[in-house]
């Protein structure tokens, strides 16, 4: 907890974070009614930085939601000082009662984004001004400023030397059971830094012990190896039509996709700017921390993939399983470890997040795909987490055991930011 003390250090007060409840609770706004305070500028900055970190910036998926948390964050405690309801996430400034939460809500997204993305300082500032389009220059808009610049600069000032792009290879012995780099890059380990890098919620990537893979020699892994020997290959496998076509649909950028389906959930509810914020937060904060979790976890396994596995089967030890040379997954394998898979960590805090924002019924979640260009509903959170597990299998990337832990670990990160952070007041 030492950790979490440190971080949360700051110039007025500290903010003591745990949440209760399950259901979202609506909060009506502490400034002046005529204050402007229009729920939108959360969702239209939440695309702003889409924008920013993956066309502008081509930033990878796994450390880019870094940078959502940092930009929801910012958002949320800058718009919690001004209208109450949650505790920020870090100590802020007293509001001025009147100061304008959309205001600040912009202001600390823009200043986030400036600081991490200089290339993008342009288009930024053309956003930030049509983002105040409309807005009375008065005291709402300078003292709303205020609190939004108050609001980025402590998350940028909390987030210096935490780990971000250091020099951490990944050295292992090649054997049976360990990861090697894979076709057709051979490359070494992407952002094996990641895992390393100082979480947002969480006391350290660590703290969410893994079971960790099945033995080579054991029926589990039989079961598995054969899975995703019969499912994933890219020629002769028993996969249906449609079980490609939803292994396609899930081979695009994950954590984008959450964001979009995001925006959507909260645009279709008429969640109010506290609530607004609050989702994305919870959503993005889980999501870095569950990566961040995800890639120590493959660092410190670095287990093999299915393309080695299956190519390499006369070396495991294991009666049950055949090799074949010629195995070739449905996609191009990604240059990291296979336990615990990414996606699946990222899917775990999104559905976990879901459910306790909107209940256990259903989510009514609509997700897009860059891939298939097609559009997908989910009733529950738990098809969600079923269909996507599948969906890597049937690429070919991942034993279901990397998966099934993988979407825990995200649950279970996502679960310790709703009791721990963001938390009512009162």
């Amino acid at each position: 907890m030492q950790m979490k003390r440190l971080r949360l250090l700051g110039t007025a007060l500290v903010a003591t974070v745990c949440l209760a409840g399950s259901a979202v609770v609506s909060t009506p706004s502490e400034a002046s009614p005529d204050v402007a305070s229009d729920p939108t500028v959360i969702t239209e900055w939440n695309a702003i930085a889409a924008r920013t970190i993956f066309t502008e910036n081509p930033t990878p998926a796994p450390p880019s939601a870094l940078y959502f948390g940092f930009v929801s964050i910012a958002m949320y405690d800058a718009v919690v000082t001004i209208e109450g309801g949650y505790e920020p996430y870090a100590a802020q400034p007293r509001a001025h009662a009147n100061a304008s939460s959309e205001v600040a809500a912009a202001t600390a997204a823009y200043r986030v984004l400036r600081h991490y993305f200089p290339a993008s300082e342009a288009n930024l500032a053309a956003d930030y001004a049509a983002s105040l389009a409309g807005i009375p220059d008065g005291v709402g808009m300078i003292h709303g400023k205020r609190v939004g610049e108050a609001a980025a600069a402590e998350i940028i000032r909390l987030r210096q030397d935490d780990g971000r792009g250091a020099t951490v290879p990944l050295n292992v012995a090649e054997g049976p059971g360990v990861w090697r780099p894979t076709p057709d890059a051979h490359a070494p380990m992407a952002f094996s830094w990641l895992g390393f890098v100082r979480p947002l919620l969480l006391d350290s990537p660590t703290q969410i012990p893994l079971p960790g893979p099945d033995h080579l020699t054991s029926d589990a892994y039989a079961r598995d190896f054969e899975e995703v020997k019969a499912f994933g290959g890219s020629v002769g496998s028993s996969r249906t039509d449609a079980q490609t076509e939803t292994a396609r649909f899930w081979n695009a950028n994950a954590v984008l996709q959450y964001q979009a389906a995001m925006r959507d959930q909260v645009t279709r509810r008429g969640l109010d700017i506290v609530e607004s914020s609050r989702a994305f937060a919870l959503l993005n904060a889980a999501t870095a921390d569950s990566l961040i979790s995800c890639w120590r976890a493959k660092y410190d396994v670095a287990y093999w993939r299915p393309i080695t596995a299956i190519r390499m089967a006369d070396t495991d030890g294991n009666d049950a399983t055949a090799p074949q040379a010629d195995w070739t997954p449905l996609a191009q394998t990604p240059p990291y470890p296979e336990y615990p898979s990414g996606h699946a960590c990222a899917t775990g805090a999104m559905s976990n997040t879901l459910g306790h924002l909107f209940g256990p019924g259903p989510i009514d979640l609509n997700v897009s795909s860059s891939v298939t260009g097609t559009s997908r509903h989910y009733d529950t959170a738990a098809a969600l987490d079923e269909e996507t597990m599948n969906a890597r299998i049937w690429l070919g990337f991942h034993f279901r055991r990397g998966m099934t832990d993988a979407n825990r670990l995200g649950h279970d990160v996502s679960g310790y930011g709703i009791t721990h952070f963001f938390q009512p007041t009162g």
